[in-house]
């Protein structure tokens, strides 16, 4: 029988048949870990996926969330910028063309050590710049943002790019449908979604299954998604923020529509916005009082609760993810931990660090390790 060198995606369907024709049960291991690590390849082979039985399917998938969860961020280039060509007579900075490496670095939080360590590096050809940024599956997706070159001209990118954690390799998947920059990037039910953008009201959903991208209902009119946030819920998708303020649209899956949620009583920006269980919280960070905001909305009843105000040492915005009954604020200073639950929400006083000499934007996400 074959090693676990010698399986490969053409091949770990037939060695599997064999494993259990045989009683093979150590190769049959085997192949079931070769098809957890390269889950996106067989989802997309019909010839090896869709023979496998449904329980099957969730063993491998089971196998591959298993790992324990990690708290990981990526740098990206922070700013606001527009495609287009500079004007050659101004000098160029060293970094106009690809960013360097240490502003495009992955890290991992090692909890009980508290330290964080670099995991991966974006590849030169994602730009670090406007693109989105999610997990699935236990895969990070990049997709979109600015490409900027060394003769000075940018241009949206419609690029997307994965990377699998427990091979440790980038590869390139099917591209956008049309360029993105500042748009959202969010996973929903075995999905990406990729929501607006710079003058942008279209989305469009990703199937990892056929490798396609194809657009849903458009967000409302009115509703430009420049620097907004989403996030998903309970089936739902979710958008507010950026240049619509208070308002929070829900996209209804089964329906291809977004509709209207009551309005919070919020009239600023929000830093970020992130699901746990059946709520959304929304964070609103106000530099000037030094203070942050919490909004909680209730999906299933469709409520805002009362805003929670929080005083801040360091006023920066930060980008949120949740592990656990924790969500994480991180920013290139401090991470923060808001604990949530029934009885008592807050800011917890132990502070984290952040990565050492972090550069850009941190976005935060989790990952099984």
């Amino acid at each position: 029988m074959a090693t676990s060198q010698e399986i490969s995606a053409d091949n770990c369907y037939e060695i599997l048949m064999k494993a259990k024709n045989k009683g093979l049960d150590s190769v049959k291991e085997e192949v079931y870990r070769y098809m957890s690590d390269h889950f996106l390849q067989v989802l997309q082979s019909p010839a090896v996926y869709g023979r496998l039985s449904a329980g099957e399917r969730e063993s491998i998938v089971k196998r591959r969330m298993s790992r324990a969860k990690v708290l990981a961020v990526a740098e990206m280039s922070d700013g606001v910028e527009r495609a287009g060509c500079r004007d050659s007579s101004r000098p160029q900075s060293p970094t106009a063309g690809e960013n360097n490496q240490q502003s495009r670095r992955v890290f991992g939080l090692q909890q009980e050590r508290n330290k964080w360590e670099v995991l991966t590096i974006l590849p030169e050809e994602i730009p670090a710049k406007g693109a989105g940024i999610c997990t699935m599956y236990n895969y990070i997706f990049v997709a979109g943002g600015i490409s900027t070159h060394v003769d000075g001209c940018s241009k949206m990118s419609a690029l997307v790019f994965c990377y699998n954690p427990l091979t440790s390799l980038w590869s390139q998947i099917r591209s956008l449908s049309q360029p993105r920059s500042q748009l959202k990037l969010v996973s929903m039910d075995g999905y990406l979604y990729a929501i607006g953008g710079e003058c942008l009201f279209t989305v469009e959903r990703y199937d990892p299954r056929i490798d396609r991208w194809s657009p849903v209902a458009m967000l409302p009119k009115g509703s430009l998604a420049v620097a907004h946030e989403a996030t998903s819920c309970n089936g739902d998708l979710f958008v507010s923020g950026g240049s619509l303020f208070y308002r929070l649209l829900r996209y209804d899956t089964r329906r291809d529509e977004w509709e209207e949620c009551p309005f919070n009583e919020s009239r600023s920006r929000s830093t970020d916005m992130v699901a746990h269980r059946s709520f959304i919280y929304r964070f609103d960070v106000d530099r000037e009082h030094a203070t942050v905001s919490v909004f909680k909305y209730n999906t299933v009843v469709k409520v805002w609760h009362g805003s929670m105000s929080f005083p801040l040492d360091n006023p920066l915005p930060f980008r949120c993810a949740v592990l656990g009954e924790r969500i994480y604020c991180v920013n290139r200073s401090q991470t923060l931990q808001f604990k949530v639950g029934e009885d008592q929400e807050g800011f917890l006083p132990e502070v984290l660090p952040a990565p050492a000499e972090a550069r850009g934007v941190l976005v935060p996400f989790i990952l099984n390790l």
